[in-house]
């Protein structure tokens, strides 16, 4: 699934290529991409049609591309989603749900290609600088105005296992399963330990640890571990290359040669070093008064 440095990938060869562009044609291929659209897929291709683009944007795993007019055309990958640039003609992808034909010289088209349709595309009225639909999520690492000392004091009064608090979205966004795994194991420490057991120098350090190693991934493009995650030219990206504990089962821990585990974390999957990062003890439980 896309993530963080996934998506800043796509949204900046986005900005690249469409600003100053004006949208000549919305063609919707298959009503899905566009069912958070009040307006369905007629009414989201009209209020497409005609505008141009001024920039693209993005909070979390969300992008925006913000149009003339003040209002925004509000996208997010989800498990498969493609946003392809090609030229008028070539031939369509397998998977393409939605095709607009921008002006310019040459002509340009962006395609949205969405294999399982988790992912989708709504016109947001008003959200050129920030999409309503999105206002309660919270800032990324990368972004300057985040702020990791109230991000540690909210993380050190909640029970909750670092690793849930990380991919909790209102906390800080952008951080998928991925990212947070590797995170952990450069900062050494397990997913399941609670938030108020952390110092607040742990906090800000794995923090920095998230930083970096998605700084990392947005210098090789992003994470692929197949063909579902491509930039805008259809390129892969090349991080798994260099993850030390994600998608690691059974392989030895980079750092002290201990075999990597994994287990079972929601309808996902945990990955760490059984030695560099070691599991919490457990609270002692409190005896009923007799």
């Amino acid at each position: 699934m896309p993530e963080l440095p996934e998506v800043e990938v796509v949204r900046s060869g986005l900005q690249r290529h469409l600003p100053g562009r004006r949208v000549l044609a919305v063609e919707v291929l298959h009503p899905r991409p566009v069912r958070r659209d009040l307006g369905g897929p007629g009414g989201f291709a009209d209020r497409v049609r005609g505008r141009e683009v001024v920039a693209v944007h993005r909070r979390g795993k969300y992008f925006w591309i913000a149009v003339d007019g003040g209002d925004a055309i509000l996208g997010h990958l989800g498990m498969s989603g493609q946003m392809l640039l090609q030229p008028p003609g070539a031939p369509d992808e397998r998977h393409l749900r939605v095709r607009f034909l921008l002006s310019g010289d040459p002509g340009l088209e962006l395609r949205f290609v969405d294999q399982r349709m988790f992912g989708g595309l709504s016109f947001s009225p008003g959200g050129a600088e920030l999409p309503t639909e999105i206002a309660h999520i919270a800032r990324d690492p990368l972004d300057p105005e985040f702020d990791e000392l109230a991000f540690a004091a909210r993380v050190r009064r909640r029970t909750a296992g670092i690793k849930r608090l990380i991919l909790d979205q209102s906390l800080v966004s952008g951080v998928g399963n991925i990212y947070a795994d590797e995170a952990l194991w450069r900062a050494r420490l397990h997913g399941e330990r609670p938030g108020d057991r952390l110092r607040r120098g742990q906090v800000l350090d794995l923090l920095g640890h998230a930083r970096t190693v998605m700084g990392e991934a947005l210098a090789q493009g992003g994470t692929s571990f197949d063909a579902l995650y491509v930039n805008v030219n259809g390129e892969s990206g090349y991080f798994e290359r260099s993850l030390h504990a994600y998608g690691r089962e059974g392989e030895p821990c980079d750092r002290c040669g201990a075999l990597i585990r994994r287990t079972a974390f929601t309808n996902r999957s945990s990955y760490f070093c059984p030695v560099c990062q070691r599991p919490p003890r457990r609270r002692p439980s409190s005896a009923p008064a007799r």
